[in-house]
């Protein structure tokens, strides 16, 4: 067996919190349509129960996150992967405020957009740490 490092350790408390602030988007972008059809006073208790998992999630992704760039030497890293990693920061941003949107719209433009927005660009950061893990 592989010998478990506090890297890797690291690696998957991050992949695993952003498998939830994702994964929970996209089955709630699943379930929704039937809830708001056949069930529509249960959104705001399934959107506030998801939350309480949810920004956990991006809190811990975020933290780690911030744990993995400290483990990166940014003088060696060349400017491909620091481009990567800019644009994954600033997807990571999108991805908050427009979740912020999303959660506090009381509109139907703000809580479409926000949350298409959110999940689009969720999934982007996503592949891009996965470009930026297999680079290295």
């Amino acid at each position: 067996m592989i010998s478990p490092t506090l890297e890797s350790l690291r690696l998957f408390i991050h992949v695993l919190a952003a498998s939830v602030w994702v994964g929970g988007q996209i089955v709630l972008a699943g379930l929704v349509p039937s809830f708001r059809r056949d069930n529509p006073e249960a959104l705001r208790t399934i959107a506030k129960a998801f939350g309480r998992v949810a920004w956990p999630a991006f809190l811990v992704a975020f933290g780690t996150g911030v744990w993995n760039l400290l483990a990166v030497d940014a003088a060696d890293a060349g400017t491909d992967y620091l481009v990567t990693l800019a644009l994954k920061l600033a997807l990571v941003g999108v991805a908050a405020a427009a979740t912020v949107i999303h959660s506090t719209g009381k509109t139907k433009l703000a809580l479409a957009l926000g949350g298409a927005v959110g999940l689009v660009s969720s999934l982007v950061v996503m592949w891009l740490g996965v470009l930026l893990s297999s680079s290295g």
